[in-house]
């Protein structure tokens, strides 16, 4: 498979879990300010850290599920920069998976474009790095929240979480694909 099939696959993997707990929930997601949904961000990569730095873990679910959550969330929060968050669920289920593709694909295009201009310099990459990475874009975004979303030269939270989601597709295509 080249590049844009399996990103194309490990997206159809988080895609297929985020249609299915917007089945089970709804988009009670709707509710969650930005600052919310960094730090649920936060928890999934701090947790991949810590995995990958811990003999054993105690939880029956691996680096891959955290990896899969990042990419949602980080949809999630550029759905919410894009409507704001709310009071209620306020939109339907079609109308979150609407959103959700109209993002996921926002971020994939970006990536092709990073990927173009870098040579797929990712795929010489460790899967920790991805990780470290992505908490280094949290923390950045922390920042920017706490300075009221402006900054002086740098790119916004919506960036971040673009990038977030690419590395967090980066890990799954390396998780997916290690043997090739």
């Amino acid at each position: 498979m080249n590049t844009n099939e399996q990103f194309e696959h490990v997206i159809s993997l988080c895609r297929d879990l985020f249609e299915k707990k917007l089945n089970d929930y709804g988009a009670s997601w709707r509710i969650m300010r930005p600052q919310s949904i960094t730090d649920q961000i936060f928890i999934k990569a701090n947790r991949i850290r810590s995995l990958e730095t811990k003999e054993t873990n105690k939880i029956d679910e691996g680096i891959k599920s955290e990896f899969i959550g990042i990419v949602n969330y980080g949809v999630i929060g550029l759905i919410q920069l894009e409507l704001g968050y709310a009071d209620t669920v306020d939109i339907s289920e079609k109308q979150a998976v609407e959103l959700y593709d109209k993002h996921i694909t926002a971020s994939k295009e970006l990536m092709y474009a990073k990927n173009h201009d870098y040579d797929e310099a990712w795929r010489s990459m460790r899967i920790s790095s991805y990780t470290d990475f992505i908490l280094t874009k949290i923390y950045r975004t922390k920042q920017i929240e706490g300075n009221e979303g402006k900054t002086l030269v740098s790119e916004g939270i919506d960036a971040n979480y673009m990038d977030m989601i690419n590395y967090a597709l980066f890990g799954l295509i390396k998780l997916e694909y290690e043997q090739e």
